[in-house]
């Protein structure tokens, strides 16, 4: 009988593919489910950019195999894009690698640098992708707490007096996920430091930079930056195009050969037409960004009523897609919580857990739902308060 690889043992299904089986048979069922669970932009691209697609597709010689690196037109759009927006120069030639989603990155980081053995730097609560694609890659994994009463940043000084001789690279995201938050002054330059000091590869994971923020930023804002680490970002959130795989990631020309020696392997270039649509989504003016957070911004006050009748504590300078808040004490955990607001009001929360021990008092709301079912959801919230035993004021 043929066994599954080795390399899978302590990789389990990931959470939110068990979970949408779980909630499509609760619909069969006719339970109705809203499912406030997931991150996946609910709102369309820009009409132009559609357009663009169905033009492009539409032409007969766009339907080879591309260049492995994309083509120059959205290599420039890329570096025009950082330029104008996080203020950073970049060789569209040497510095650029276009991806088939960010996801996707990830692992081709993780295949490109660990060897087994070696040691990944991964933060508590983080993006769990990070954890299994190091573990795919052989690596082993130390966790960097991320702490509320540290707002959510790395503790260097518990960092330094770890030896870390056999870290080779340290995952890192802000705007954080799941936590919503934004990187405090000075947090970038710590980080490069760090990494300088420790020679480990700083990889900065960036999709959500601009979802209710102001103020974009690239790690390669930082002075030394391009010498230690990797940015990885995405269309995929501030440009509503999550199905259309469209990422990119940023580094010296070095680093980016290095990554292109195993993605190459792994798939055969982008679309044309998708790489001319990402051309035309990576211009749209700011105009585009003040409506999409316009809508967010709707939609998060909704989101916040939701959380206080689930008497929920909460910071509102949150950035990013998500709304994170801490569970009332009564409560035993986020997983028990998270399955009783479904069981009794048919609704899915995210659990914090699932992101880390660090998250086990927390729980997660998308703003990916428009203000009818956020309403809708608040509706049956309040009927079922006393199924969820609150202590209600």
């Amino acid at each position: 009988m043929v066994e599954t690889s080795k390399r899978l043992e302590g990789i389990g299904e990931y959470y939110f593919s068990q979970k949408l089986r779980e909630i499509a048979q609760l619909n069969k069922e006719g339970k109705n489910i809203v499912n406030l669970g997931i991150g996946s932009p609910d709102l369309p691209p820009h009409p132009e950019v559609i357009q663009v697609l169905q033009e492009e597709s539409g032409k007969p010689q766009v339907h080879a195999y591309q260049n492995y690196k994309g083509v120059q037109a959205f290599r420039k759009a890329i570096a025009d894009w950082y330029h104008t927006w996080y203020r950073v120069v970049l060789d569209p030639e040497k510095e650029i690698l276009p991806l088939i989603g960010s996801k996707e990155g990830i692992m081709h980081i993780a295949m490109t640098y660990i060897n087994p053995g070696d040691e990944v730097l991964v933060p508590n609560p983080g993006y769990p992708t990070y954890r299994s694609a190091s573990l795919l890659a052989g690596a082993t994994i130390r966790e960097y707490a991320l702490k509320k009463e540290n707002k959510w940043m790395p503790d260097f000084e518990a960092l330094n007096q770890e030896d870390l001789s056999r870290v080779k690279i340290m995952w890192v995201n802000y705007p954080h996920m799941p936590t919503g938050k934004l990187p405090e002054k000075g947090l970038f330059d710590k980080l490069v430091q760090f990494a300088r000091g420790k020679n480990i590869l700083l990889v900065h994971d960036n999709p959500y930079s601009f979802i209710l923020n102001k103020e974009p930023r690239s790690i390669f804002s930082t002075e030394g930056a391009m010498e230690v680490a990797l940015e990885l970002n995405s269309l995929s959130k501030a440009q509503n195009m999550a199905g259309w795989r469209v990422g990119m990631l940023i580094g010296s020309q070095k680093r980016i050969d290095e990554v292109l020696s195993f993605k190459s392997n792994m798939d055969s270039g982008m679309f044309l037409p998708v790489q001319l649509a990402a051309v035309k989504a990576l211009g749209l003016p700011s105009s585009w960004y003040d409506s999409l957070n316009d809508t967010y911004t709707q939609r998060r006050e909704k989101v916040f009523e939701l959380l206080s009748l689930l008497d929920c504590a909460f910071e509102k300078d949150q950035a990013g897609m998500f709304v994170w808040a801490e569970i009332p004490a009564y409560k035993k955990d986020s997983r028990e919580y998270s399955d009783q607001i479904l069981a009794y009001c048919r609704v899915f929360i995210t659990p914090g857990s699932i992101f880390g021990s660090e998250g086990d008092r927390f729980i997660r709301i998308s703003l990916c739902s428009p203000v009818e079912l956020l309403v809708e959801s608040f509706l049956r919230v309040k009927n079922n308060l006393n199924h969820l035993a609150l202590s209600h004021v």
